[in-house]
């Protein structure tokens, strides 16, 4: 099942790096984001475009499953392995739940070029906390 989710009001990174989602709930979120505009020196897509599409993805999929008891999701651990660079076209992040609880939620993150080599693993955990708006 996807869910609408609009990532413009909790900031505009993801936006402006050309972060989009693709597909999104709670037990898989699929995203992608272009190589051009986010890379390092040396031309390669930079580590740290690599956290922040993990962190998007794995939020994401964090708030949609917190959202479910009128919780919200808050970042506490990111984690990213970087195994190889890419220099163009379009990489795709996509966040699968490997831990659900009443106070922790924990995703993996896979990110994959546009052949479909992985080139970041990453695993974000989320405290689950009650809604202070509720």
């Amino acid at each position: 099942m996807t869910e609408s989710f609009d990532i413009s009001p909790g900031g505009d990174l993801a936006k402006k790096m050309g972060i989009e989602i693709t597909e999104a709930s709670p037990e898989r979120v699929v995203a992608t984001m272009p190589v051009e505009g986010n890379t390092q020196p040396y031309g390669v897509l930079h580590g740290g475009a690599s956290a922040v599409l993990a962190e998007t993805v794995g939020s994401i999929g964090s708030a949609l499953y917190a959202g479910q008891s009128g919780g919200i999701a808050l970042g506490t651990e990111l984690s990213c392995t970087h195994h190889r660079s890419a220099r163009t076209g379009l990489v795709t992040g996509v966040a699968t739940p490997i831990h659900l609880g009443r106070t922790l939620a924990t995703y993996e993150i896979i990110i994959s070029d546009s052949a479909g080599r992985r080139i970041c693993t990453a695993r974000l955990t989320c405290a689950i906390r009650p809604n202070p708006a509720l």
